[in-house]
């Protein structure tokens, strides 16, 4: 193994890995200096009125953060996934939280205030203990997403080490703009799920190579499912941000692709076993 040089040391001494905060951090790192104000947090004790009922310990703010504040000195509002709790699943108080983010983000925009709006997510997806509440509050967010995307762009960013899986993949999948590290992974299903519906033998959680191959950041963004790929950088990550808003809304959109992603679901052999070169070279030179 090659020795470090001394930049690149210096370069990793001065870096502040963004995979390592907490939600909370996170939300205040993407926002200006100064800016962050938090809506609805742990001291207003908002919190799951159904997980005591099954024996579960409760969070103040039911794992998400939503605050306001300024991105280049605009207006926005960042909800961050705290994926240390319940694995970053939504319930109905936290996927309530950010629907209604969003929601109050696209008033402030049909009112003539520009409001930008970022989602951190590191999800498991829907909470199994509250079943059809989290999916009606993932719906609710999916359908803000898509009202509030036609006046500011909605970037998302994975970044690990949850990753963003279920219902909030669908909803990672209609942001205007997504963020990925290397640590970061996205899927419908989580590598758990699928090995116990298809068998350790099609699909093995436990080989971390093998499934960042197929699910991690740097895969998802060769084939087009993600757009920009950083480093675990905070300063790489907030950067990446605020390109994104400057860069505005670009066509088409993952969402409005669907015909695409068919045609190479398609033309994809699934009888071996999956293999990440072949994912990339079916979507090779094919970026929009």
């Amino acid at each position: 193994m090659a020795e470090a040089t001394l930049p690149d040391v210096q370069e990793l001494l001065h870096s502040r890995s963004f995979v390592e905060l907490g939600a909370r951090e996170r939300a205040r790192v993407v926002l200006d200096a100064g800016s962050f104000r938090e809506l609805v947090g742990p001291f207003e004790r908002l919190m799951s009125p159904w997980l005591p009922k099954q024996g579960i310990v409760c969070q103040a703010d039911d794992g998400v953060v939503v605050a306001k504040g300024l991105i280049d000195g605009q207006p926005a509002v960042v909800c961050a996934i705290e994926g240390a709790f319940q694995g970053g699943s939504m319930g109905e108080v936290g996927g309530a939280k950010i629907a209604g983010a969003l929601e109050l983000a696209l008033e402030d925009n049909l009112a003539g205030t520009p409001t930008r709006a970022v989602l951190l997510l590191e999800t498991g997806g829907v909470r199994l203990q509250e079943a059809n509440l989290g999916l009606a509050a993932i719906a609710e967010i999916q359908a803000a997403i898509v009202a509030l995307r036609s006046h500011q762009p909605v970037i998302g960013v994975i970044a690990g080490s949850v990753g963003c899986f279920g219902g909030m993949s669908i909803a990672a999948g209609l942001c205007t703009q997504l963020i990925v590290t290397r640590e970061a992974r996205l899927g419908l299903n989580g590598p758990q799920v699928i090995e116990q519906e298809a068998g350790i033998e099609e699909y093995d959680s436990r080989d971390r190579p093998f499934i960042w191959s197929l699910t991690g950041g740097e895969q998802r963004v060769a084939t087009g499912l993600a757009d920009i790929f950083v480093a675990d950088d905070s300063a790489a990550v907030t950067t990446a941000i605020r390109q994104g808003f400057t860069q505005g809304v670009a066509a088409p959109l993952h969402s409005q692709r669907v015909d695409h992603y068919l045609t190479r679901l398609a033309d994809l052999d699934t009888r071996p076993q999956a293999d990440a070169a072949a994912v990339r070279h079916l979507y090779a030179g094919d970026q929009p």
